[in-house]
């Protein structure tokens, strides 16, 4: 494995940052997890998009435009040989001292980018369904800490996490501070009602997903209504069927929550659509790269 840190290749027990980095000692930076399949990358701009997004809101310069950046993807790609890959894309403000105080961190960020394989959930949940729980952990209020910032801060989705393995399942639902459906730990969720896909609207202190995004488009190229509005946990409870999405998750579809089962059990015919067309797009839809 060769990891990338500001312009040069480390070894997997190598590759280091200082104890005083702001990311480390405070959560202070930005990242994305990005995915290829088969040297194509899967919506590159828009991750990178969004990665420059969060950036910019908590006054990070980068200092690499978004060309070096998906230069840089691409390099590690390639250097590492994988057709097909996770990418964690990780960029903190830098080291600093002890301190808070950002204008201490005097040298220039810290762009690392680790690209690897990985496995969010085990094969069989895609093929039979997850069981998820509501957790008591709220999400995280726009107010505080914005959920459309993916920050190196994800305390509040691992404490959601431990509640769900407390629980003996893979993943929770967090409600927002109203007690609206908000998203899951790590993934963007739908329901589907009467043939409407359903899915919480991003205002609603949830994370603008690539991947929920590609499954909207999806949807409405294949004539399924789409509804962006606030979901109560009863909505989800009495849906035809359920699933989430993300770029580790892909597609996962969902078959209780909170003990209740939803629709008939078993992944739906509207979720196994999506989860085809979702395949063909992700085999031409991104930045192409030669290994």
């Amino acid at each position: 494995m060769k990891i990338y840190i500001n312009g040069k290749y480390y070894g997997r027990e190598d590759a280091r940052i200082s104890v005083f980095d702001h990311g480390f000692l405070y959560g202070d930076g930005v990242f994305e997890g990005i995915r290829s399949y088969n040297c194509l990358v899967f919506k590159l701009k828009e991750h990178i998009d969004r990665l420059y997004e969060s950036a910019h809101t908590i006054m990070l310069d980068i200092g690499m435009t978004k060309q070096e950046m998906i230069k840089a993807v691409l390099d590690t790609l390639k250097a590492n040989k994988l057709k097909d890959s996770y990418i964690r894309l990780v960029v903190s403000r830098g080291t600093g001292d002890l301190g808070m105080d950002p204008r201490k961190c005097t040298g220039k960020p810290a762009v690392i980018i680790i690209a690897d394989k990985i496995t969010l959930y085990p094969e069989r949940y895609y093929k039979d369904g997850l069981t998820i729980v509501t957790v008591p952990t709220v999400r995280n209020m726009p107010e505080a800490l914005n959920p459309q910032i993916k920050s190196l801060n994800y305390l509040n989705n691992i404490l959601a996490k431990i509640e769900a393995v407390n629980a003996g399942c893979e993943e929770a639902i967090l409600l927002d501070a109203l007690g609206f459906v908000a998203e899951c730990t790590g993934d963007n969720i739908f329901i589907v009602k009467n043939g409407g896909l359903y899915t919480p609207p991003q205002c609603m202190g949830t994370l603008r997903g690539i991947t929920r995004d590609s499954v909207i488009e999806l949807a409405r190229k294949n004539r399924i209504p789409v509804h962006e509005h606030v979901l109560t946990r009863h909505e989800v409870y009495i849906s035809d069927e359920c699933f989430l999405t993300g770029t580790a998750a892909e597609i996962i579809p969902v078959v209780k929550i909170d003990g209740r089962v939803i629709g008939s059990g078993k992944p739906g015919p509207t979720t196994r659509k999506l989860i085809g067309k979702f395949h063909t797009i992700t085999a031409k839809d991104g930045v192409r790269y030669k290994i």
